[in-house]
């Protein structure tokens, strides 16, 4: 009796250290998680997709006023490089934009083939329509682009600005790597700049919301902007604004910094009261 007492004693003692040792270890990797030295390929990820579901909706704009499509880095229509055609006769009404099937070299330098194709009904501009952006074939630096994103016109705010309430539900299949990055967000995107003039590279929007992102390796990081990010037409990368991004299972939330207006490729993450600078691509 004494030496199964014993035992016990013993087991009971190897178990409490086990659990000991997996909570050290459990508290050290959410230390390691959670420090600013860990991979921040989310911030990338993130930073790409805001950019890419924000330009569509830009060219479906410029389609829709113009006729033809201009990108950021110039105000020359891309009429060697895009194709529109409207159909208003069938219903939906649609537009489509087709850059062909080969790589164009577009005037903000990304590359882009496929179909941006716009749905709606009524007309496209007028308070409280919807349309919804879909894709054919659709690559950006031959980053393969699918989903949808559908944009309400809420009209205007009472500051006068123009603002869309949104809803994206897309997805990206990576070409360097093959990896496919999830996005979803409900977001509103007001008009702060140039919505006045007839010309784009003045035009710059504010975008509030939440939303998530599913990297490759199916982790999930639930976002939300805390301070409303600028993009605008005039610059290739998103210039201000903060973002709290939290890793599915965490406690802490990331904070992803653009900075306070200039136009550059650097953003900063901070875990824990621990920043680091990153570069976007």
């Amino acid at each position: 009796m004494r030496t199964t007492g014993t035992r016990k004693i013993a087991a009971l003692a190897a178990c409490a250290a086990v659990l000991v040792f997996t909570a050290c270890n459990r508290e050290k990797n959410d230390t390691v998680s959670a420090d600013a030295t860990e991979d921040t390929g989310y911030a990338d990820d993130m930073a790409r997709m805001e950019q890419t579901f924000d330009d569509v909706q830009n060219l479906a704009d410029q389609a829709d006023a113009t006729g033809a499509v201009q990108l950021k880095g110039g105000s020359v229509p891309l009429s060697g490089c895009a194709s529109v055609l409207r159909d208003t006769v069938s219903i939906p009404h649609t537009i489509t934009i087709d850059f062909g099937s080969a790589n164009c070299t577009c005037l903000d330098g990304r590359t882009r083939r496929g179909q941006i194709i716009v749905s709606y009904m009524g007309r496209y501009r007028d308070s409280g329509y919807v349309h919804t952006i879909g894709f054919n074939n659709y690559y950006v630096n031959d980053n393969h682009v699918l989903g949808t994103k559908s944009v309400t016109n809420m009209g205007h705010n009472s500051a006068g600005q123009l603002y869309y309430n949104i809803s994206i539900n897309g997805m990206m299949v990576l070409n360097a790597t093959g990896d496919t990055v999830k996005h979803t967000a409900s977001r509103t995107r007001t008009w702060v700049n140039g919505e006045s003039t007839s010309q784009l590279s003045d035009d710059a929007y504010r975008i509030s919301g939440s939303g998530s992102i599913t990297r490759a390796t199916g982790k999930l990081f639930n976002i939300s902007i805390t301070s409303p990010l600028l993009v605008a037409m005039n610059c290739k990368w998103i210039e201000e604004g903060t973002v709290a991004i939290t890793p599915q299972g965490a406690t802490n939330a990331r904070i992803l910094d653009y900075g306070n207006g200039s136009c550059d490729d650097q953003a900063t993450i901070t875990v824990n009261g621990k920043s680091k600078t990153i570069i976007l691509r």
